[in-house]
């Protein structure tokens, strides 16, 4: 059996809710000390494979984001990001991190995110 990210209670089924968990959960996780030692005590479970998000896919999404709206607490806005994906290796580095959450989160591309 394999769950999506739940945030707030409710599963994270689209890029925007996937965003609004790890932004929030990064900004409450900021200068806390961390102990790694409880990765040890994570059951392994089979990887599901899924297709890799490509260079292009991530263009389209995030260009389609308003450049006006305001940043979180991160200070990142989309016109940012637009703004670091231009340079390659920064994008491939973005691209990679995506990939990563794909194998770790099982479940996680949803009929939703292939409406997109």
């Amino acid at each position: 059996m394999t769950e999506a990210i739940k945030h707030n209670g409710q599963p994270c089924l689209s890029p925007e809710s996937l965003w609004d968990a790890l932004h929030s959960t990064f900004n409450t996780a900021q200068n806390h000390q961390t102990n790694v030692k409880i990765l040890n005590k994570i059951d392994h479970k089979p990887m599901a494979q899924w297709a890799s998000f490509s260079k292009e896919e991530l263009k389209q999404v995030i260009a389609k984001f308003n450049d006006s709206l305001a940043p979180g607490p991160d200070k990142l806005s989309w016109q940012h990001l637009k703004i670091i994906i231009k340079q390659d290796e920064c994008l491939t580095n973005i691209i990679n991190i995506a990939n990563c959450q794909m194998q770790f989160t099982p479940g996680w591309k949803s009929a939703e995110w292939t409406r997109r």
